[in-house]
């Protein structure tokens, strides 16, 4: 029976950008089903002892640039270290990437958070912004409901669940991926994930 990996993400997060093709592709090579769980770090935080990236220490918010920057060049992959619409509110994105998925199924709910996610950190777009998120949906071709869905008590009763099992996981950060019960924290961890995921 396929095993499943509880997908807890933040749509503003670049670690989740770093990690969410990679995670795809563990997924798809193992046969592991993916739950998708976008969370509200602002509820995790203060339970769990983080801190908003504007209060951090500045010796933690300058070696979060030279991380990113490193962790870019070595996925090959395109991110801007300070992008335009951030910091930015994740919740409407995190909404509609749960409204997609009520609608539309899992694969396209992690369609829709790969979009949003490169929209953050490569391609400069305000993902709090509804008319970029209805654009995001038509370029998908994705049903323009979605966005008036991600907007209903459904949907955000779904979210402020997610986040409450993520708390309840122990998860402190984002990306963190849990299986059968065991938490990674981070897309540094996904080679572990793997590993899991072939035992």
């Amino acid at each position: 029976m396929p095993k499943t990996i509880q997908y807890y993400f933040a749509p503003q997060s670049p670690w989740s950008y770093l990690g969410h093709q990679r995670l795809l592709d563990i997924a798809q090579t193992t046969g592991a089903d993916v739950q998708v769980m976008p969370i509200d770090l602002g509820q995790v935080f203060p339970i769990s002892g983080g801190l908003p990236l504007g209060k951090r220490a500045s010796q933690r918010q300058a070696y979060r640039l030279v991380e990113l920057a490193r962790f870019s060049k070595a996925l090959n992959l395109p991110l801007n270290l300070h992008p335009q619409f951030f910091p930015v509110a994740g919740d409407p994105a995190a909404r509609l990437i749960i409204a997609v998925d009520m609608h539309h199924g899992k694969d396209a709910a992690l369609r829709m958070t790969g979009a949003v996610l490169s929209g953050v950190w490569h391609e400069e777009r305000d993902i709090a912004d509804a008319s970029t998120l209805a654009a995001m949906l038509n370029e998908l071709q994705l049903d323009a409901a979605c966005l008036a869905l991600s907007n209903t008590p459904e949907v955000q009763a779904r979210y402020d669940r997610y986040t409450q099992s993520a708390i309840d996981a122990q998860v402190f950060g984002a990306p963190s991926y849990v299986v059968d019960g065991e938490l990674f924290w981070g897309q540094d961890r996904l080679d572990f994930v793997a590993q899991k995921l072939k035992a």
